[in-house]
């Protein structure tokens, strides 16, 4: 099997998985704290397709493994009506961040489980590992960016002045378009951003060559 064929068939399912878990947990730990709004739209599911969106779930994510970029992504976002939610912005902070963190988690496990397996170079199971590992940081360190709509704005927000507050709100009243325009100036300032996530990969999982 071509060998870029063969990792794209591993990343879609991986991607699907993460990204449904990733918003799944929007979904109930929004509910959890007083906003039924993503739980009466069905969200609270691992139903893949609830979940994806087929420009920044599918195509971003196949683009950057194909060109060699970090593995980043998002999904389609989970409505929530942050004025239920209890602990005020702290409520909307903790909702935001439970996706990456459940990202990270699932690195977590996949890079214990690649050290118990420890799977042999190149083949199926290490790309397996390897995908899951490397996407799974990706979506952590990208979606824990402070940028509206990144789940990261939620947690800045819940700190942020009230004049930043309402900048943010108005950058993220342009939904899609705000994050279009933050992935075409992401070169500027993505150096940094990739040694976090090659730093991280590194440091759950130091035998896996990147």
């Amino acid at each position: 099997m071509n060998g870029d064929l063969q990792l794209v068939l591993i990343l879609l399912p991986v991607l699907l998985i993460s990204m449904s878990v990733h918003e799944m947990m929007h979904a109930f730990t929004s509910d959890w704290l007083g906003d039924p709004t993503a739980r009466l739209m069905g969200r609270v599911s691992l139903n893949p397709i609830r979940h994806i969106d087929p420009i920044f779930t599918v195509a971003l994510p196949v683009i950057m493994l194909l060109t060699g970029g970090p593995l980043i992504g998002a999904a389609k976002p989970v409505q929530v009506n942050f004025g239920r939610l209890k602990y005020d912005e702290f409520g909307g902070a903790i909702v935001g961040m439970i996706g990456p963190l459940t990202n990270l988690f699932l690195a977590i496990i996949s890079a214990l489980l690649f050290k118990i397996v420890n799977p042999d170079f190149g083949s199926v199971s290490y790309n397996i590992f390897k995908i899951s590992i490397e996407l799974n940081v990706g979506l952590f360190v990208f979606n824990s960016i402070p940028w509206p709509p990144l789940d990261g704005s939620r947690l800045l927000y819940a700190f942020a002045p009230e004049a930043l507050q309402n900048i943010m709100t108005s950058i993220e009243r342009i939904g899609w378009a705000s994050l279009v325009f933050f992935i075409l100036v992401f070169n500027s300032f993505s150096t940094p951003i990739f040694n976090i996530m090659a730093k991280l990969i590194h440091f759950l999982a130091p035998g896996l060559v990147l």
